[in-house]
């Protein structure tokens, strides 16, 4: 593997959030959800965003840009408004911003997952005239693009950045259990029987993970479940682009739900506690897998972020004590191997007060040099072809090559606006199996749930 990047330090964490022709002042989430009634400021850009506990990554990135910004353009006013919040409840708080032309945000990081989702309950606008004109709209990939395009053939979004997932595992874990240091499992039995291996040695470690169950969120449904899924034979999927059904009784999905019924059976992965600990991801990234406590994790590009300098765990040699492999399809047929990719993007909601304002700080926020920065600061993949033509983008992280390159079998969730309810469907199902229900009552209840959520007339029953 290549020596440890070196990354580029981001600017100094700010106290301040609006900015004013390079003036500040605080202007906290609360506020905005309290204001009262009466117009906006046309003259104000205001943009929510998620922040994850004390990760100040977006906000920097944000900040840098509007200082630009507002330095061309000394009349106007940007608004930064930091979400802090788990995944599920950013979205919750997101949309009861836009919900109303007093506290809509002008421009919202969007999830790709649940963006058609917020376009079906009226929350965002069309952008398809904006970004036909812009500049770097043909260096985003078909796929990313794709998945921010409605089914009425409008873009709802301009994507940022993706990301992919395999098996991250720690060397010394494994070469305990007598398996190589270049790992490369060819099938679910292979991983099951490292696991195995794992837990019969001496190492105390926890041999396997995977996010399960719902208080990990769209974590369980695309880190865990689908990374199975996609990967058995039915091909389908979650759903069958061909007859615009969703697919329910498929073998492919008991199966999924198999694999996680024998994690738990033969005691291979966490104790139920922890699989269902909302904050398990913190404890993986900072104490379990450097200390080699944790054999392999299922999990994406991103995570090695949390093992910068800057980071709350320091991790310099992970380079050389995690090793990656590409998780294989169910016995090792098809592709051999496979992928979900994602991404997030902006979007300019219903109620924005200036759209072609608005667009143009977007413009800025998405530069080539900004977004090479903001993918170096935060570990993930871009969706553009002008930033991966930048050695800097190349060369920052040991593995962003590795991950890059698993885009070209990778798989999309269905981009549909009832996804966001069919992924907590699959989190219901497979908590069910963590807490002692059978893969195929569990099946049964998802697809009583999904036919609830779709309409009969919207599914398709396989063998």
């Amino acid at each position: 593997m290549p020596p440890a990047p070196t990354i580029r330090p981001g600017a100094d964490r700010r106290t301040f959030l609006r900015f004013t022709a390079g003036a500040a002042a605080l202007l906290p989430l609360s506020a905005l959800a309290g204001c009262s009634g009466g117009s906006r400021d046309p003259g104000t850009i205001r943009i929510a965003f998620q922040q994850f506990g004390s990760n100040t990554i977006k906000q920097e990135w944000i900040t840098r840009a509007a200082q630009q910004f507002s330095a061309q353009n000394p009349e106007l006013v940007v608004d930064l408004v930091p979400i802090v919040a788990a995944e599920n409840d950013y979205f919750t708080k997101n949309e009861l911003l836009m919900s109303s032309p007093r506290t809509s945000p002008d421009l919202v990081y969007e999830d790709s997952f649940i963006l058609l989702s917020d376009v079906g309950a009226g929350y965002l606008q069309p952008i398809t005239d904006l970004v036909e004109g812009w500049e770097h709209w043909g260096d985003i990939a078909d796929a990313s693009k794709e998945a921010v395009t409605g089914e009425d053939g409008e873009v709802y979004g301009v994507p940022i950045t993706t990301d992919t997932r395999a098996i991250w595992f720690h060397r010394g874990v494994l070469e305990q259990a007598g398996l190589p240091a270049d790992w490369q499992p060819t099938s679910w039995d292979e991983i099951l029987d490292a696991a195995r291996a794992i837990k019969e040695s001496d190492s105390e470690a926890t041999p396997f993970f995977l996010f399960a169950g719902t208080p990990q969120g769209e974590k369980a449904s695309m880190q865990g479940f689908e990374m199975l899924l996609y990967g058995t034979g039915d091909g389908t999927g979650l759903y069958d682009a061909d007859s615009a059904k969703w697919v329910l009784g498929s073998a492919g999905f008991r199966d999924a739900l198999g694999f996680l019924r024998t994690l738990i059976d033969e005691e291979l992965t966490l104790p139920l506690g922890q699989l269902l600990d909302p904050n398990i991801s913190e404890q993986i990234y900072t104490s379990l897998l450097p200390d080699g406590k944790l054999g392999m994790l299922m999990d994406g590009s991103w995570i090695s972020q949390n093992w910068t300098e800057t980071a709350g765990r320091p991790w310099p040699t992970w380079p050389d004590e995690v090793g990656l492999a590409d998780m294989p399809t169910q016995d090792g047929g098809g592709t051999g191997t496979v992928t979900l990719a994602g991404g997030w993007g902006l979007s300019i909601p219903e109620h924005v007060t200036d759209r072609e304002l608005a667009f143009s700080f977007l413009t800025t926020l998405v530069s080539t040099e900004t977004l090479v920065d903001y993918a170096i600061a935060d570990n993930h993949i871009t969706v553009r072809e002008d930033v991966a033509a930048v050695e800097e983008y190349l060369s920052y992280s040991p593995a962003v090559e590795y991950f890059t390159a698993l885009l070209e079998t990778s798989y999309y969730r269905p981009a549909l606006p009832a996804y966001p309810e069919v992924s907590s469907a699959i989190q219901e199902a497979m908590e069910a199996v963590l807490t002692g229900a059978t893969p195929e009552a569990a099946q049964a209840a998802y697809d009583a749930t999904v036919r609830d959520i779709v309409g009969a007339e919207n599914v398709q029953e396989e063998s």
